[in-house]
């Protein structure tokens, strides 16, 4: 099979490329980097651990969209917080986005590689072949 890169490289405020795609599709299978809470500067957005989780979903989605596929074509999610006593006010935001449509997921506490990050957010998801986007 073979493996298509959806999207460009970020680029850091400072100018380096980060070296990743924002996902890769191969076969029906949408599998999507991490998303942070970064507005389109690459800027942390201000309001905790929901609004982090709000605009992480809002770049997962449009990744998603890029690929042919929507928050309900999710099969699996791996969540990183990194204080777990954020957990509740994460849930609710997450939940809120995803509606009745949840994924399977795993959610674990670590350092995230960017500072104030509070949150990150990698998905997979499936499209029907018929679906799909090049």
């Amino acid at each position: 099979m073979t493996v298509h890169r959806i999207g460009l490289p970020p680029v850091l405020p400072n100018g380096a490329k980060v070296p990743l795609v924002p996902a890769t599709r191969v076969g029906n299978l949408i599998f999507c980097s991490g998303a942070l809470g970064v507005d389109a500067s690459f800027k942390l957005v201000d309001g905790g651990v929901g609004a982090q989780t709000r605009q992480a979903i809002t770049n997962l989605k449009a990744v998603l969209a890029e690929a042919g596929a929507t928050l309900a074509d999710v099969a699996k999610t791996t969540v990183w917080l990194t204080d777990l006593a954020n957990f509740a006010e994460f849930n609710a935001a997450y939940s809120a986005e995803f509606g009745d449509t949840f994924p399977a997921r795993s959610t674990v506490t670590s350092t995230l590689a960017i500072p104030g990050a509070l949150v990150e957010i990698e998905a997979v998801a499936a499209i029907p072949e018929t679906d799909k986007k090049s």
